[in-house]
């Protein structure tokens, strides 16, 4: 004979395990799923009423009361959950979203010019046997300047439109600083390059308040000028291919003794002057680009960081990332690196 009070117990938690069912369903065919699972004509409330023949006669009303209240409450629970996913959809779809349309696949995304070449920069430079370092783009004033023979009264100093965090702490205006931490935390032979963010008060059509710089050092007991014209060869054809040729001009840079700005052969003309009957306007018919700033570093430099200028010699270098990715690319106003332009940034994908 079946048991009476099991039947009660198990048509009780019906509505209880429904209740939590329907309220989390999101989908109609889940709603569905609940009613075949407690309604359904193999359904537990099916189970239990086929139970009831098994009853004592006394029995019987008692469990068949609560099982019209079971199946009642069921119903209300299905008919509150459907009512529910209607109002969701209706609301979503008021909202322009239809949540049974397929999705849209992300449009594919692309490295920015800067990063291109940053990366490009750096692959070169390793296989050339520098090793990339990195610090902070918050600096002392003694690494930004003093290290680097810029004292406060240097004249050099003016030209940095540097931004002031502190009287003696500044956001770096060129990744130099990093020069400096690498040959305190290294002794000699060094060879390093220092790419990042550097910042200073300057914006217009070839100048942002930050831009991206990246800079180059290597000290030993025999380096030369002619070791960093070769290193710099290397670099500016695998940049703008193998016919590109080299220039250095006297020039002055505090931290270097000699200085050279190094110019390239015009990458649009070829170095000619012109297009065809046209003039260049990027070389201004002069065939020539300035693209870095380079020297023997300065004596005084290696003074700063414990080395003994007469035992080792070396050499720097530092370029602008925006500016060679301008060149390379034919990109003629820098702030559209920063514009978002997707139109501009899909070109590199």
């Amino acid at each position: 004979m079946a048991d009476a009070q099991a039947i009660r117990d198990e048509l009780a938690s019906l509505a209880i395990e429904a209740r939590d069912a329907l309220s989390k369903a999101t989908s109609e065919d889940e709603v569905e799923e609940a009613r075949v699972r407690y309604l359904g004509r193999k359904g537990r409330l099916a189970q239990c009423m086929a139970a009831m023949p098994g009853l004592d006669a006394s029995e019987r009303p008692a469990v068949g009361q609560a099982a019209n209240q079971a199946k009642a409450e069921l119903n209300t629970l299905l008919d509150e959950a459907k009512q529910r996913l209607a109002r969701e959809k209706a609301k979503a779809a008021s909202a322009g979203f239809d949540p049974t349309m397929p999705g849209r696949a992300p449009a594919p995304g692309s490295l920015h010019p800067v990063t291109l070449v940053m990366e490009e920069l750096c692959s070169v430079l390793q296989r050339l046997g520098f090793d990339v370092v990195s610090g902070p783009e918050i600096e002392t004033d003694w690494h930004n300047f003093e290290a680097l023979n810029m004292p406060p009264d240097h004249p050099a100093r003016d030209m940095q439109d540097t931004l002031y965090v502190t009287d003696s702490v500044v956001l770096r205006t060129h990744t130099s600083p990093l020069q400096i931490r690498s040959m305190l935390a290294t002794e000699p032979p060094v060879a390093v390059i220092a790419p990042g963010r550097v910042f200073r008060r300057d914006s217009d059509l070839t100048h942002t308040p930050m831009f991206h710089q990246i800079e180059g050092l290597l000290v030993d007991t025999a380096s030369s000028l002619a070791d960093l014209r070769g290193v710099l060869s290397s670099l500016c054809r695998q940049l703008f291919g193998p016919d590109t040729k080299l220039r250095f001009r006297p020039s002055f840079f505090p931290f270097t003794e000699p200085s050279v700005e190094v110019d390239i052969s015009c990458s649009i003309c070829g170095g000619h002057g012109g297009v065809g009957q046209d003039p260049c306007r990027t070389c201004k018919e002069s065939g020539w680009i300035e693209i870095l700033g380079a020297g023997m570093v300065d004596p005084e430099v290696f003074r700063h960081v414990g080395y003994d200028p007469e035992r080792y010699t070396g050499w720097a270098f530092g370029l602008g990332i925006e500016r060679v990715a301008m060149l390379k690319y034919g990109i003629g106003d820098i702030r559209m690196y920063f514009e978002n332009d997707l139109r501009f940034l899909g070109q590199f994908a």
